[in-house]
């Protein structure tokens, strides 16, 4: 029989995909969030976003975002822009966790801008699915308040084309997320088969 034992994770990322949040600035600069909380339901893409940072400040003001979903290749450009916040002053629990502010977060990660068609804050030109969305509903949990519960929209995805099979899917064969496992970076495994829904 298998055995287990009872623990008391520090965080439980227990395996999601990496998003580059983008989100626009008061005087027009484009902050960009990694974030590891997310999951999407048809055009509905629900976000995990801490409090006390740019990225809800300027959610909450614009009420728009680019969801920017990188490969694992990007792992390296994600990581730069980890100890780096957007907020200035940076508040006191973001300086003793040894974060430091930077307003050009698209030097910082090497990652190039690209003009969204729908939204204000730009889209990242590297990243395999940008899914530019519009905020519906921010509430942050009575159990938990050091973070919001994002609803979004997604109004307009992009896609690399060497991801595209057909016109409108994406082929899972070519195409892995960067997962978040537990603060390490990881890629997809084999492929393993598919469930019956699958239409490709």
């Amino acid at each position: 029989m298998l055995q287990t034992t009872t623990i008391q994770p520090k965080i439980l990322y227990y395996g999601t995909p990496v998003i580059l949040l983008n989100t626009l600035n008061e005087e027009g600069t484009v902050n960009i969030s990694p974030i590891s909380s997310s999951w999407a339901l048809g055009d509905c893409i629900v976000l995990g976003v801490g409090l006390g940072g740019k990225a809800i400040e300027n959610m909450e003001r614009l009420g728009e975002c680019v969801i920017n979903v990188p490969g694992p290749s990007l792992w390296e450009n994600v990581e730069r822009l980890a100890p780096y916040t957007g907020k200035h002053p940076v508040p006191a629990f973001k300086q003793e966790v040894g974060f430091t502010y930077e307003k050009d977060k698209y030097k910082i990660s090497g990652l190039t801008p690209m003009e969204s068609k729908v939204v204000k804050p730009s889209r990242i030109t590297e990243c395999p699915l940008q899914i530019e969305a519009r905020v519906k509903n921010i509430r942050i949990p009575d159990h938990s308040p050091f973070f919001a519960i994002v609803e979004t929209e997604a109004v307009c995805v992009h896609a690399h084309k060497e991801i595209v099979i057909g016109e409108h899917y994406v082929d899972p064969h070519k195409w892995s997320p960067l997962i978040y496992n537990f603060r390490h970076y990881f890629a997809l495994g084999e492929h393993l088969g598919k469930t019956f829904r699958a239409e490709r």
